[in-house]
Formats: C-alpha cells, sequence, structure tokens
C-alpha cells in the first residue's frame, strides 16, 4: 500500500498533529517518511521602515538565518519523534520556495507514494487573503494526500 509518505510541516500546532498523525500511520505501514519544511520567499518590500525596499539586505541575511535556525529545531524534533516511534526518517528543508510548490516537487522527485500535512482550516475573508497550501496540493497532487485537521 503505501511505503514512502512525505510530510510537510510548518512548524506549527496544527503541523505537528499532521506529523504525529503520520508517524503513527508510517509505523503502522513501516513506510519511510521524508519531512518537509519550506522557508518562503523573503519579503521584496519592508513597507513600515522610510527606506522600504532598500534596506532589505541586512534583514534578508537575518531572515535566512532565522529561517534555517527554526527549520533545524523543528525538522530535529520530527527526526527524535520518528526515532521515538521506529520510523525511518529524513528530514528536508527548502529555502526560498512556495511551500505548496515544494511539496508538490519533492513528493514527486523522491517518489512518495502519500502526502500528509496539516489544515488550518481558515474560512472566509482570512483563508482568501492568506491561501491555502494544503487546497493548492490537493488540487495539483499526483499522489493521495491526508489532510489532518
Amino acid at each position: 500500500m503505501y511505503t514512502h509518505f512525505l510530510i510537510a510541516t510548518d512548524g506549527s500546532d496544527f503541523a505537528w498533529n499532521g506529523v504525529t498523525h503520520g508517524l503513527s500511520l508510517a509505523n503502522r505501514l513501516k513506510a519511510k517518511v521524508i519531512f518537509l519544511h519550506v522557508t518562503e520567499p523573503f519579503p521584496m518590500f519592508d513597507w513600515g521602515s522610510p527606506m522600504s525596499g532598500y534596506s532589505a539586505g541586512a534583514k534578508f541575511v537575518s531572515y535566512e538565518e532565522e529561517g534555517r535556525r527554526f527549520a533545524g529545531q523543528i525538522l530535529g524534533q520530527c527526526n527524535a519523534a520518528a526515532d521515538r516511534r521506529g520510523v525511518q526518517a529524513e528530514a528536508v528543508h527548502l529555502e526560498n520556495r512556495k511551500p505548496a510548490e515544494a511539496i508538490l516537487e519533492l513528493s514527486k522527485t523522491r517518489g512518495c507514494d502519500l502526502v500528509i500535512m496539516a489544515a488550518h482550516g481558515r474560512r472566509g475573508l482570512a483563508r482568501l487573503l492568506l491561501g491555502s497550501q494544503a487546497t493548492e496540493v490537493l488540487s495539483f497532487s499526483t499522489v493521495p494526500v491526508l489532510i489532518v485537521r
């Protein structure tokens, strides 16, 4: 059945529900797992600054460093949880990418047969303004997608 999962996480409590659910399923099915955390592109303009658009250099470096630190922390927690459950896992951090695009690409290139991710459950205007990575993955994935609430 399913033998190779991609479990996406943004580090939120919602995403942790997806991680734990995916690990439980992986343990039962003896599947291997790839954990994925994506750092989105740096916002091009710092609208709060009088030098908006010009002061981004130092902030860009700080943004990248913080993204790597956060990804290491989150993926470390995921790997530790996989070890506790006896699940073979690897962690991947992709930078400067849109999450849905990275999830779709990695699941395809690495031969995953199930994508597991959490949905924040936004409704109405919040969903319209913030978008839905889960909806995009569901719409374009060529493999089954398990959405955990």
